[in-house]
């Protein structure tokens, strides 16, 4: 069984929302996901999604670009992504699931799976620079990174609680917004990262950085790129690591 991770798969089955602005390489994206990830993902695997998966503003809407994740092999963990308008509460989306029949769907977003080689966990985050956004109303940001860290405490006590268990398991954490970028740096949830060990952190919302290592090292925690068009809409491996 192999780990691997996609972020912003920016779908849009149902909503007209063309990605093509960020650049030619969007260009055919659903078939590019379609025809890479099946040439290496298996029905045995695991693929984490962190964020920015549907352009649907409701899960109804959602349900074609679900239907069609549902459809390629493996095993999928849906985090949400700032784009995630659809979203809901774990037990709507769990439900909703459960009644469209897409089986292969979970998320990851305030909680923990325990898998072969490692423990995920994960939520959204966000930057704490206010120039980084862009929010149609005026917006708290103290107040959000505070939840947002909140969320991911709850996710990394619910890692904690598995890892008991197995302790030899690391654990890797997701998020959609990378807590360091360039000279901006989310200090709340970092600190968080340190306090909890952890080593590894995957994300992905950015766009058009090409030339961005995918990996970089921030005071021990190694923070790796993940969105779609930065691994040209192929699955990244994990767990092997088969760079």
């Amino acid at each position: 069984m192999s780990l691997y991770v996609l972020a912003d798969l920016h779908l849009s089955g149902t909503v007209n929302k063309s990605m093509e602005v960020f650049g030619p390489r969007w260009s055919g994206y659903t078939e590019k996901i379609q025809k890479n990830w099946s040439a290496v993902v298996t029905d045995e695997d695991t693929v984490v999604l962190p964020g920015d998966i549907s352009w649907g503003m409701t899960l109804d809407e959602a349900e074609i670009d679900l239907r069609f994740i549902d459809s390629l092999p493996g095993r999928k963990l849906l985090g949400k992504g700032n784009h995630d308008f659809w979203w809901s509460t774990a037990t709507k989306m769990r439900t909703f699931f459960a009644e469209k029949h897409l089986s292969t769907l979970d998320i990851l977003y305030n909680n923990a799976h325990r898998l072969s080689d490692c423990i995920v966990c994960g939520t959204r985050g966000w930057f704490n620079d206010e120039k980084q956004q862009n929010t149609a109303f005026p917006t708290d940001y103290a107040k959000i990174v505070n939840r947002e860290v909140q969320r991911l405490q709850i996710s990394l006590d619910a890692a904690e609680a598995l890892r008991a268990e197995t302790p030899e398991l690391p654990v890797l954490v997701f998020l959609h917004f990378p807590p360091v970028w360039g000279s901006f740096v989310c200090r709340e949830i970092v600190e968080l990262l340190q306090e909890r060990q952890i080593r590894k952190c995957y994300f992905g919302h950015i766009h058009g950085a090409y030339n961005a290592p995918r990996c970089t090292t921030y005071e021990g925690i190694d923070m790796i790129l993940c969105s779609a068009d930065y691994l040209k809409f192929a699955p990244m491996p994990i767990y092997p690591d088969m760079d």
